[in-house]
């Protein structure tokens, strides 16, 4: 299988995402935790249905010392018991802020409250970009139809 555009030589599309890239290492170094980060951004690829995205960011959270368990069970995060309050407030913003089309009035004041109880405005701002990164990403895949399976750890920066 194909991507339908080849995003890797196509110099508009290494232009765009050259800039999304820099708004995703600013969140990387903005002091929210990579477990968190990796968390939230596999947990709305797999919302969004981003197979690249996906295998991407498992690999990545393996290669930082993630537990195949805790990674297995991010879907089904609300019935495990492997995920701190933190996390699991991440996870509950980035499932909201992914579905926003899903929700009348996009992400709920209880879910916004929750995060806000165990990170700092500036880990807020962290979260909530990553979120939208993540998300841009995801559609971009999707769209291009980007083959999953071949990422390894490191082979883009």
């Amino acid at each position: 299988m194909d991507a339908r555009i080849d995003l890797h030589s196509n110099p508009l599309a290494g232009q765009v995402l050259k800039y999304i890239n820099s708004a995703g290492h600013a969140v990387g170094k903005s002091g929210l935790p990579m477990a968190t980060q990796e968390l939230v951004k596999l947990r709305a690829s797999q919302i969004n249905g981003c197979g690249f995205c996906t295998d991407m960011h498992f690999k990545d959270a393996v290669a930082a010392g993630e537990t195949a368990q805790r990674l297995n069970l991010v879907a089904a995060w609300r019935e495990a018991t492997v995920f701190t309050e933190p996390e699991r407030a991440a996870l509950e913003l980035a499932e909201e802020g992914t579905r926003i089309a899903d929700a009348a009035g996009g992400v709920s004041d209880a879910a916004w409250a929750n995060a806000a109880k165990h990170y700092s405005e500036d880990e807020l701002v962290a979260l909530v970009s990553i979120i939208a990164i993540i998300n841009t990403y995801n559609r971009i895949n999707v769209m291009v139809q980007q083959p999953a399976g071949a990422y390894e750890p490191g082979m883009f920066g």
